[in-house]
């Protein structure tokens, strides 16, 4: 059934907490850094090229030297299987409106970021399947299977995923891409977190390498701690695909912003260096929050996830995790989002858990504060 567009929960929570709480501890970025830092990343031609922008409108499909570089981080992608956007959003709504009709059908798995179901629930069907807490947080591609229909244009996943951190074992992968293939479904990935995994053996292929009608997702957002620069990108074999969303683009941003297009060229040319930063930051995160969670085995149910920089975990205090959430960060300002922030209109979302974020520098501060109101408090 065809659904209203309704607001966006993530989005209009972060909103009132974003910026005002002391720690953000549910953070689905990377640390960022300050203009100045990136610069000093340059090449000569790179920072000149900077320094004497036009700040007219550029290419809808993106600057080719910013393509260029985007292409260089997948095996078998060239620039003009690629069309930039002004950040994952944008991206996740043009390729929804542009593939699905009203007599369509999609599936969508969850948990997820709401854009995933919303955005297809407005135009046609959608069935949810979701990842199982109990197992792991493990697909069950027999239920992918069940769900599929005769007129299921659409499979859309996300790994590693968000909120759970969860990663698709390569056997259940492969599963999922032959499922597609043999019915002739496209299959939308959502690839953000990709390149932080845990092990680099949880390493998926992307989506567009291995499959002709895979479209791969990615944004100088997360991984990249650059949520600033609004660059992201959809890469894709099908050339009639990629125009029909840069058509569909003219009616939104139209273009990038010029500076951001060179700012992510400098960003990319420099990708192992940032991106061995962002792990350093997720590796000593994920050992100081094993060590906080191991103090508090009877509020929280903490597992390392497989990949990127967030978790959903259960909390097992009596007085619920909604209440808990606003409390901690009303009274020690330390943020984190409530499982009714996931709700979703496709399958039940476990209840009493909330969304960790570990990607950004302060963490071991924030989970200091945190550890202090617990021990005041007596919970």
């Amino acid at each position: 059934m065809i659904k209203p567009m309704r607001d966006f929960a993530l989005e209009t929570y972060m909103s009132k907490w974003e910026f005002v709480a002391k720690y953000n501890m549910t953070a689905s970025d990377a640390e960022s850094m300050r203009l100045p830092e990136l610069l000093a990343m340059a090449s000569d031609e790179d920072r000149a090229d900077f320094d004497n922008l036009s700040l007219g409108y550029t290419e809808t499909f993106g600057a080719p030297a910013l393509r260029q570089e985007i292409a260089g981080t997948y095996d078998t992608v060239e620039p003009e299987n690629l069309i930039c956007f002004a950040g994952a959003e944008e991206a996740i709504y043009v390729a929804m409106k542009v593939l699905l009709t009203a007599n369509d059908h999609a599936i969508v798995i969850t948990p997820n970021y709401q854009a995933a179901e919303t955005i297809p629930l407005s135009i046609c069907a959608v069935t949810g399947v979701a990842l199982d807490i109990d197992n792991d947080w493990e697909l069950d591609i027999g239920l992918v299977e069940r769900a599929l229909r005769p007129n299921t244009k659409l499979i859309s996943i996300n790994f590693p995923n968000n909120p759970t951190g969860k990663i698709l074992p390569r056997a259940a992968f492969d599963a999922l891409i032959g499922l597609c293939r043999k019915h002739g479904i496209w299959l939308f990935s959502d690839e953000v977190y990709r390149l932080i995994e845990k092990d680099e053996t949880f390493r998926l292929p992307q989506a567009v390498d291995v499959y002709e009608r895979g479209i791969s997702l990615n944004v100088m957002s997360k991984a990249y701690g650059l949520p600033g620069l609004r660059i992201g990108w959809l890469a894709s074999k099908d050339r009639d695909f990629l125009v029909r969303c840069e058509r569909y683009k003219h009616f939104l941003s139209i273009c990038n912003s010029a500076p951001s297009e060179i700012l992510a060229r400098i960003a990319l040319k420099s990708r192992d260096r940032i991106l061995a930063r962002t792990r350093g930051i997720v590796r000593n995160n994920l050992g100081v929050l094993n060590d906080f969670f191991a103090e508090f085995p009877h509020l929280f149910d903490w597992r390392e996830p497989d990949g990127g920089c967030v978790a959903f975990i259960r909390y097992r205090g009596a007085d619920g995790v909604e209440e808990f959430t606003k409390r901690v960060v009303e009274e020690a300002g330390v943020f984190f989002l409530p499982s009714s922030v996931y709700r979703s209109d496709l399958t039940p979302v476990p209840e009493n858990c909330l969304r960790i974020g570990f990607g950004r520098r302060h963490v071991p501060e924030g989970l200091t504060a945190l550890r202090n109101w617990l021990r005041r408090n007596n919970v």
